[in-house]
Order: C-alpha cells, then sequence, then structure tokens
C-alpha cells in the first residue's frame, strides 16, 4: 500500500491523516465532524484528497454507512498507535510549560452541568486562557472512547469499568420536594410509602427506565416505586412542573437550593432524605492524563467542597 513519506509529511497531511482516523473510528463522518469541529462536507473533501494523494480508496461509502476498505484497516491501525505516541510526546512536553494548553472535550450529566460546571468552568477559563473547553450534555451513558471525549462525568456507582475515577464532590443529598401549594392540598406525609396516595413527578433515567426514589432514616432505607401522571427525563423540567403544583419531584437538594431558600418549595419527609455517590469525574486509564485535566479536577473539587455537605443530615 502507498505510504507518504515520513520526511515530506505537511501539517495538511497530518490534519487528513487525523480526519480520517476520526471517520474511521466513528464508522460516521457526521460524528466525526461534529468532534473535529468542521462540516461533513470540508471532512469529505479532506479524505478523498488523502486518498487522492495516496492512490488508494481508504473509505467503502453509502448513502447510510461508512466502513473502512481492507488498506484502510490496516492504515488506520498503525496511525492509532502512531497518533497516541503522538499525544502522548505531546503531553510530555506540556508538563514543562507554566501552563497547560489544548483542548478538553467532557461529556457531563445535565445535573453536574449545572451544580460543577457552571460555577466552576469560568473560573478555569480564566485561569488556563490556553486550555479549549467543550461540555457536552447527556444524561445517556455515553461510551466516551467510541464519542472522542477526553473525560466524563456521572455519579459514583454509574462509571464503567476500565476507567480511572475521580471523586470531584461529596456525597449528593438526594429529597423529596414539592411547592407549599401542592403540600397544604394533598394528603398528609409521613413516611415514604404515603407517595403512594401522592402526585409524584416520575423520572426517566439515561439508562431507558423509570428511577425508583430512595430514602433512608437512621438505616431503615425504603426504595418507592412511585405513581404519577407525568414522567420527566431531566430535572429541571421536573423542578419546574413541581412549581407549577404538578406533584413532588426528586433530585440533588442543590439543584433546588434557590427555591428553598425563597419558599417556593419544600422537602418533604426531611429526615428520611438520603446521602447518594458523588460525581466522578472519569477518563481512560490506557491513555496519557491529556493537559488540563488535571487542574480542571482541580477547580471542580475546590468550588463543591462548598455547597456538597450543606443540609447534611446529623
Amino acid at each position: 500500500m502507498p505510504v507518504l513519506p515520513t520526511a515530506k509529511l505537511s501539517r495538511s497531511d497530518l490534519a487528513d491523516l487525523n480526519s480520517f482516523l476520526v471517520v474511521e473510528g466513528h464508522r460516521s463522518f457526521t460524528k466525526a465532524a461534529i468532534e473535529l469541529g468542521v462540516t461533513t462536507s470540508a471532512l469529505s473533501h479532506s479524505i478523498r484528497n488523502l486518498e487522492a494523494r495516496l492512490g488508494v480508496r481508504l473509505l467503502n461509502r453509502t448513502n447510510r454507512t461508512v466502513s473502512p476498505t481492507a488498506a484502510g484497516s490496516t492504515l488506520a491501525k498503525r496511525l492509532a498507535v502512531g497518533f497516541q505516541e503522538i499525544g502522548g510526546a505531546l503531553a510530555e512536553v506540556d508538563q514543562h510549560r507554566d501552563r497547560p494548553s489544548g483542548r478538553l472535550r467532557i461529556n457531563v450529566l445535565s445535573d453536574g452541568a449545572k451544580l460543577l460546571f457552571t460555577k466552576s468552568l469560568p473560573a478555569f477559563l480564566d485561569a488556563y486562557p490556553d486550555v479549549s473547553v467543550e461540555i457536552a450534555i447527556d444524561d445517556r451513558m455515553v461510551d466516551i472512547l467510541a464519542a472522542g471525549f477526553d473525560a466524563g462525568v456521572r455519579y459514583g456507582e454509574t462509571i464503567p469499568e476500565d476507567f480511572i475515577a475521580v471523586p470531584i464532590s461529596d456525597h449528593i443529598r438526594w429529597v423529596a420536594a414539592a411547592s407549599p401549594r401542592y403540600i397544604n392540598r394533598a394528603p398528609r406525609l409521613e413516611t415514604p410509602d404515603d407517595l403512594l396516595n401522592h402526585k409524584c413527578i416520575q423520572i426517566r433515567t439515561g439508562q431507558g427506565v423509570i428511577y425508583r426514589w430512595d430514602f433512608d432514616k437512621i438505616g431503615d432505607r425504603r426504595v418507592i416505586d412511585v405513581p404519577g401522571q407525568l414522567c420527566v427525563n431531566e430535572t429541571e423540567f421536573g423542578i419546574q412542573m413541581a412549581l407549577a403544583d404538578r406533584g413532588i419531584t426528586y433530585c440533588p437538594e442543590e439543584r433546588i437550593r434557590a427555591h428553598l431558600d425563597a419558599g417556593r418549595l419544600q422537602v418533604v419527609l426531611p429526615d428520611w432524605s438520603p446521602l447518594g455517590a458523588p460525581y466522578y469525574l472519569y477518563y481512560p486509564g490506557r491513555r496519557q492524563m491529556p493537559p488540563g485535566l488535571r487542574e480542571l479536577i482541580d477547580v471542580l473539587r475546590a468550588d463543591s467542597s462548598t455547597w456538597s455537605t450543606r443540609g447534611r443530615p446529623a
């Protein structure tokens, strides 16, 4: 198979080879274009130019699928090793800089984005102006390696195996809450089982299942499959519906801190509010940590310590 001579590799050659590797990994021009931050037509043009220079077809394309040819598959395997070595070498060089530089792509739960990143990210960007950050907010469980992310943020018990996971918050207090208007006109609540007689705003998780609400009181743990006329798949909409007197929602206490302080929402069954797993940032263990990721972890951990322990029951 023809190969571009190493001595004659230009910046354009390296960019096109990297583009090819990303397309081959995603098996999609659209997904690869999103990761690379270019248009699909520009990416397709780059691959065609690369194939023309090599004189070999690298990808089979149809209206629905993209797959490597035999030559493309061989080239992709070699490039993956080579670019990993290049990335590692650049990361080692970056350690000698006063400040990290590069690009970070992070996949984050919507609650984690709201609680952690909206507060911490501006300070991080100011402190490290040579690091660019892309945040993808997604409650689904994403294969961050296949999707081209450097790291992800999820609750501790949901982290996939074979990743390095670092806690970036304390344990999270989960609460059930409703508007005063709903509470005043609804049946009395004394134990979690009483929720079976209430309008609860159900939650469909990123894994596609209806979440069962957890409660704990001095070791007495209850898991309730709550009833409800309404089901949502994000915390924010559930909060808005609770504010509209549509029932009881369930979420991290800090997500509704402002509403609690203002009296717009009230915690029900406060003695039963459990402490759940912290947020974790996780990244592939077999890759060198990208420049800037360690600094981002430090900023997130420092900021989250100011809120995560508030309201913790004795």
